[in-house]
């Protein structure tokens, strides 16, 4: 008599990432307030729900570590634009952040609920030395606050992802038409910091 064959384990690394990505679907899906129900998580990513409870341990967790694959990815995109110019780094930054706009709306969300493992600024030294290039190229002035316009800037672009299909709405223009004309009025702000350069 051969022995009953065991079942086989769940993949752990396969079954987060589908449990992640099952979470930011059906929050994209049916809306940030409906809540997250776990049994439709794990409904979505095809696994028992007691696996929810065993790799994530509760529903926070699960959203924070969905949004961190989400940010692995999302810093993957932006490291192109990290090389240009002020103007077109954050014209560049808004249009990553729109392919993308479901992670910035988490983030605000978990920023809001205390989580303080989301970092608005990944890397604040990589940053500054970014905008210490611009002020020596002349893309911006001299005297201009490096980390206050980041942080103008980095705002409006996160408040746009938040509020965006609100104010497509109410405005009643066309989303994506609407995107157009916020990504160029991101770089349009940004090269007003610089007449001269553009004047040049």
């Amino acid at each position: 008599m051969s022995p009953t064959p065991r079942p086989r384990q769940p993949n752990r690394r396969a079954t987060e990432a589908a449990l992640q990505k099952a979470a930011l679907l059906l929050l994209e899906r049916n809306g940030v307030l409906a809540g997250l129900n776990l049994r439709q998580v794990a409904d979505e990513a095809g696994v028992n729900r007691g696996l929810v409870y065993h790799y994530f341990g509760s529903r926070r967790d699960l959203l924070r570590a969905a949004l961190r694959a989400d940010v692995g990815e999302r810093m993957t995109d932006f490291k192109p634009g990290r090389s240009l110019p002020a103007p077109s780094r954050y014209e560049r930054m808004f249009r990553t952040m729109l392919a993308h706009r479901q992670a910035a709306v988490l983030a605000a969300l978990l920023i809001l609920d205390g989580d303080q493992a989301v970092r608005m600024v990944p890397s604040p030294d990589g940053t500054r030395a970014r905008m210490r290039r611009d002020i020596d190229e002349g893309n911006l002035p001299p005297d201009v606050d490096g980390e206050g316009v980041h942080a103008a800037f980095a705002s409006m672009i996160y408040g746009y992802m938040v509020f965006r299909d609100r104010l497509a709405d109410e405005l009643e223009v066309d989303a994506d038409e609407l995107d157009e004309r916020v990504a160029s009025t991101v770089e349009l702000l940004m090269r007003s910091l610089a007449p001269d350069k553009v004047e040049a």
